[in-house]
């Protein structure tokens, strides 16, 4: 397999390939993958660049030099795969295009991946995960819902999507082409694989703490504690299994109700003596 990725889309897919035993060949430019100096250093090696380039083969080629478009496309001559994740036209600005490589190459399976696709009137955009993350609409429900100012998930969702979508589909591809004797080209774009994950998109945000779990982070002995499940049925488990006490006055109203009821879960959580004895509770009752 020849990877010519950077970052983490197209690495976290020759990861994964190399990790199911496949000998995966990194080609990288003079000055390395961006990612060589990112993140925590252990004898002058990145933890990032390690963690998505571990078991690979690393070669040096400058696609900008003389030469350089015969001596790759010999590599990808003999090659099963090829992982690409440059913008749509790089490629084909050094021969080194889907037609030009399947020509060498019948057999050939290369994945592309991109922010929005290899044709298209976006395509041509440069796009990273948080540029995914907030043209899913992804940052903007998040934002709404906590009710906080916008900000960027502390996870590359839109990478990991699209890398694992990738791997997907060339596993399914060399199948295919044991049948057939074909290759072929996929392409990947990191916005679809956004929205065909998004399990939130036919939802009102209302809804969305019932389809999520309720997952809601409490004060709790020892520190935060993230509790997850329909806020109706933790109450009905702490009041029959724990004794915890309704305190809403009567005729109150229903915001009333839900301040008080969830005023006593706080104060039900707190009243442990240590975080261990409150995890006990919480697993009696099978909350999770």
């Amino acid at each position: 397999m020849l990877d010519f990725s950077r970052v983490l889309a197209g690495p976290f897919a020759g990861r994964m390939l190399s990790d199911m035993g496949a000998e995966v060949v990194k080609l990288e430019p003079p000055e390395g993958d961006v990612t060589r100096g990112w993140g925590r250093m252990r004898s002058g090696i990145s933890g990032y660049y390690t963690q998505q380039n571990s078991g690979k083969r690393s070669i040096c080629v400058d696609l900008e030099a003389k030469g350089s478009t015969p001596l790759v496309r010999r590599l990808a001559s003999k090659a099963d795969v090829v992982i690409e994740n440059f913008r749509p036209g790089v490629m084909a600005r050094h021969g080194l295009a889907w037609s030009d490589l399947c020509a060498d190459n019948a057999r050939l399976v290369m994945l592309s991946i991109s922010g929005f696709g290899q044709e298209g009137p976006e395509s041509h955009r440069p796009a990273y995960a948080s540029v995914l993350h907030a043209e899913s609409g992804l940052v903007a429900r998040q934002a709404e819902q906590d009710q906080v100012s916008a900000s960027d998930p502390v996870l590359s969702i839109a990478d990991m999507n699209a890398g694992l979508h990738g791997l997907v589909a060339i596993l399914s591809a060399l199948y295919m082409r044991e049948r057939t004797g074909q290759g072929q080209h996929i392409d990947i774009a990191m916005l679809d694989t956004m929205l065909v994950t998004d399990d939130y998109s036919n939802f009102t945000l209302d809804e969305i703490p019932l389809i999520r779990g309720g997952g809601e982070v409490w004060e709790a002995p020892g520190g935060p504690i993230m509790i997850t499940g329909d806020f109706r049925v933790i109450w009905k488990l702490l009041t029959q299994h724990h004794g915890v006490i309704d305190p809403t006055p009567p005729g109150a109203d229903l915001e009333e109700k839900i301040r008080c009821r969830r005023e006593a879960v706080a104060n039900f959580l707190l009243g442990f003596p240590d975080r261990p004895a409150l995890i006990d509770a919480l697993d009696a009752v099978n909350l999770a």
